[in-house]
């Protein structure tokens, strides 16, 4: 038995069902984001270009991954689904905004997004060690899961 299958065995084993209701919600909000992302794009490209130091293609590019990555993995995480494809996809995302666009002179203001980009990524680093949990669609596997 390999590495990846004893997280997997520990993950199914340790997974409270009450955690697949905030990665249910986790999955909701990125999908929400990323609609978000897509109606004002021409707004987080201006951010990101005024925080970054890459060039305007890169930067439009990047913003394109951002509002992707957010729809996709948002619906992948909510049904349960590559649940840690999910999460290996937004992590750069949310580095990304800690680094980038949180860090300025008001870090630790009233109105900070650093909070919350990082409970959201210490919640997607949960969700990729432990995995998508007893409610989810499971593909592939032929198995059925003790409910």
């Amino acid at each position: 038995m390999n590495l990846v299958q004893r997280f997997e065995i520990w993950g199914d084993t340790h997974h409270p069902k009450w955690l697949d209701i905030i990665r249910i919600a986790l999955g909701i909000f990125l999908f929400y984001k990323g609609f978000a992302y897509l109606q004002n794009m021409s707004a987080l490209i201006d951010l990101m270009t005024f925080k970054s130091p890459f060039s305007s293609f890169i930067i439009m590019m990047l913003g394109h991954y951002v509002a992707f990555a957010h729809l996709v993995g948002g619906i992948l995480l909510t049904l349960g689904v590559f649940t840690r494809l999910a999460c290996i996809i937004q992590i750069p995302i949310l580095l990304g905004a800690i680094i980038f666009i949180n860090s300025g002179t008001n870090m630790f203001g009233s109105y900070s997004e650093l909070f919350f980009s990082l409970l959201v990524l210490l919640l997607l680093i949960y969700f990729l060690i432990v995995g998508n949990g007893p409610w989810s669609l499971s593909l592939g596997s032929g198995e059925k899961k003790d409910q």
